[in-house]
């Protein structure tokens, strides 16, 4: 996990991202669901025995510079996140997350829910 706190630090907004590559199918990724609006995807580097991303095909770098036309979208990224974490078999609950700049361990400019499942989560996060 310091690692991709070092990577947050480091990071900016602008240009493409490695999210945008996987939505337009050009690196490859294990996908769980896409639709028009947004995919999910299993993370490269897992923090928990289930852990994926639900990215919005719509490029916002942060949650904080979504507009409030982005309200629906928000949402419909949370529905997938649940809808996914249990076609995953997270009876027992999960973790959503939304990392926001270098504090909040933002190591990729383009907004996405983590979904962390498969184990107790611990308390405080961070």
């Amino acid at each position: 996990m310091a690692d991709e706190i070092s990577k947050a630090q480091t990071a900016c907004p602008g240009g493409d991202t490695i999210f945008g590559k996987i939505i337009r199918k050009e690196i490859p990724a294990k996908i769980i669901y896409e639709d028009e609006q947004c995919i999910a995807f299993h993370d490269i580097a897992p923090q928990a025995p289930v852990h994926f991303l639900v990215v919005p095909k719509k490029f916002i770098t942060h949650l904080s510079k979504a507009d409030p036309a982005d309200e629906k979208l928000l949402g419909h990224l949370m529905i997938v996140g649940s809808k996914c974490a249990a076609d995953l078999g997270l009876t027992n609950g999960y973790r959503l997350a939304v990392n926001e700049g270098p504090d909040g361990g933002q190591s990729v400019y383009h907004l996405h829910l983590h979904v962390f499942g498969g184990r107790q989560m611990g308390w405080p996060p961070g």
